[in-house]
C-alpha cells in the first residue's frame, strides 16, 4: 500500500502525486500548491496526451542546444539569426539571456547581431566570469569583424559589474563600445521592458562609461 504524504495539512494518497509535484514545483515561480493543480490536471487528461507532453520536453531538452557563434538556442550548430543574410554583421547586442533576447528581437528595430552570456556575474550567487561565455565575445571582437558592441544588460548591479568587467576586457580592441539609453529603469530587466522603451533604449545608446 502506498504510503500517504502530507500537502500542509492535506493528506496527498500517493507517492506517485508527490513525485509529480516535486518535479513541478522545481521550476521558477511555481509554488505547491501551483504544482499540484497542473499535476492534477495531468491526470484529468489521456495518457496520450500525457505521454505527447513528457515526449516534448525530453525532445527539447536533446534537440536544443547553444549557437556555436552567439550562444543563442537553436536546433542546428548555427541559429537563424547568425545565418540571416540581412543582419548588420559588425554591430552585436551583448544580452544576458535568451528571454532579453526575444525582448529585444519582438521590437523589430535592431537588426544586428547578438551574444547570449548566459547570466551576469554575480558573487552573491557564485557567478563569476568563468561561468559565462565571456571569453567566446573577447574572441568575437578580436577576430576584428565587429565594430560595435552595445551593452543590452540588466540595469542592475549584477548588470553594471558584467558591462564594468566587459569594458575592461575590451579596452585595447579598439571595438566601439555602448550602452542603451537608461530609458530601462535602473533595477529593471530588458525582458519586462515595453516595445517602445527598447526601441528608444537602442535608438539613443550612448558610449559606455564605467
Amino acid at each position: 500500500m502506498s504510503k500517504v504524504s502530507k500537502f500542509g495539512d492535506v493528506e496527498i494518497p500517493s507517492r506517485l502525486i508527490e513525485r509529480a509535484v516535486d518535479q513541478m514545483a522545481s521550476l521558477p515561480g511555481v509554488g505547491r500548491r501551483t504544482a499540484l493543480r497542473l499535476v492534477l490536471n495531468m491526470l484529468r487528461r489521456s495518457e496520450d496526451d500525457v505521454r505527447r507532453f513528457a515526449e516534448s520536453l525530453v525532445a527539447m531538452r536533446e534537440g536544443v542546444r547553444a549557437c556555436q557563434v552567439c550562444g543563442n538556442l537553436s536546433e542546428e550548430p548555427i541559429c537563424s539569426i547568425c545565418l540571416a543574410p540581412g543582419r548588420e554583421e559588425h554591430v552585436v547586442a551583448v544580452v544576458e539571456d535568451l528571454r532579453d533576447l526575444l525582448a529585444i528581437e519582438g521590437t523589430g528595430h535592431y537588426h544586428g547581431r547578438y551574444h547570449v552570456l548566459g547570466g551576469v556575474i554575480s558573487p552573491m550567487d557564485g557567478v563569476g566570469p568563468g561561468d559565462l561565455r565571456i571569453d567566446a565575445l573577447v574572441e568575437r571582437v578580436a577576430s576584428g569583424d565587429i565594430k560595435e558592441v552595445i551593452f543590452a544588460l540588466p540595469t542592475t548591479m549584477e548588470g553594471d559589474t558584467t558591462a564594468f568587467y566587459l569594458n575592461k576586457r575590451f579596452s585595447n580592441a579598439g571595438v566601439k563600445v555602448t550602452s542603451i539609453a537608461r530609458g530601462v529603469a535602473v533595477g529593471d530587466e530588458i525582458q519586462y521592458a515595453d516595445d517602445l522603451t527598447l526601441i528608444r533604449s537602442f535608438q539613443h545608446r550612448t558610449p559606455y562609461e564605467a
